[in-house]
C-alpha cells in the first residue's frame, strides 16, 4: 500500500501545508477522547509508522517521539469524559479533532481525516481507515495513543482497582466487573456505563 498516495495527491496540486488527524479514545468506557493533528515532512520520512494498533508499546513510544521532533507542526486535543456525557461521543470527536488542527502552529491547506465526514469548517477528506492508508493519519495516530495511554496510566495510580493501566479504560470483563462491585469512578463516562450498574449517584472523589 502506497501510504503517500493521499499526500502526494493534494502536493501534486499545490498544497504545501498537509495534515493529518486521528482520535484515540472513542469506545473506552473511562477518560477522555484523544486527537492529534500533525504535519509531517513528507521528503524525510519515519520507517515504521503505521496504524498505531498494529505496533508494540515499545515501537509505538519510540515512534511518537521520533514524530514528534521530525513534525512540521502538531497538537494534542482532548475532550473530557464529562463533556462527552454531555455532548455525545460524536461530537466529542469532532470537537476534539477541531482543537487539534486549530492549535497546529501552520494553517493546513488540507486536513487529511480519520473516520467518516464530521463536516469540519476546514478543507478535508475523510478516509475510513486512514490511519493504515494515509502516512500523515499514521503518524497523528501514533502520537495520540501513546499520549492517552500515559494519561490511563497516571489514572490507574489515582483510581486503583479498576486496572486503568491494563485496558486504558477499554469494556474488559475486569473492567466491568470492577465497575460492577465497586461502582464508577470520577473519570467513568456515565452514558457509558449505565448498562453495567445501577446508578446510585456517587463516584469515587
Amino acid at each position: 500500500m502506497d501510504k503517500l498516495a493521499y499526500e502526494r495527491k493534494y502536493a501534486e496540486n499545490g498544497c504545501r501545508w498537509i495534515a493529518g488527524v486521528d482520535e484515540v479514545g472513542r469506545g473506552p468506557l473511562a477518560g477522555p477522547v484523544v486527537c492529534c493533528a500533525v504535519v509531517m515532512p513528507l521528503d524525510d520520512l519515519i520507517d515504521g509508522v503505521d496504524d498505531s494498533k498494529k505496533l508494540s508499546e515499545k515501537k509505538r513510544e519510540r515512534l511518537a517521539e521520533e514524530i514528534k521532533n521530525k513534525a512540521v507542526s502538531f497538537c494534542i486535543a482532548e475532550v473530557s469524559e464529562e463533556e462527552i456525557d454531555r455532548i455525545n461521543i460524536l461530537n466529542a470527536v469532532k470537537k476534539c479533532m477541531e482543537k487539534a488542527v486549530k492549535g497546529l502552529s501552520v494553517r493546513p491547506d488540507v486536513v487529511l481525516v480519520d473516520g467518516l465526514d464530521l463536516h469540519f469548517d476546514f478543507p478535508a477528506e475523510y478516509i475510513v481507515g486512514g490511519d493504515r492508508a494515509s502516512y500523515s493519519i499514521g503518524a497523528a495516530s501514533i502520537v495520540a495513543k501513546v499520549y492517552r495511554d500515559g494519561k490511563m496510566r497516571k489514572y490507574a495510580e489515582q483510581y486503583p482497582g479498576y486496572g486503568f493501566e491494563k485496558h486504558k479504560g477499554y469494556g474488559t470483563k475486569q473492567h466491568i466487573d470492577a465497575i460492577k462491585e465497586t461502582g464508577p469512578c470520577a473519570i467513568h463516562r456515565k452514558t457509558f456505563i449505565k448498562n453495567f450498574t445501577e446508578e446510585k449517584g456517587k463516584t469515587k472523589p
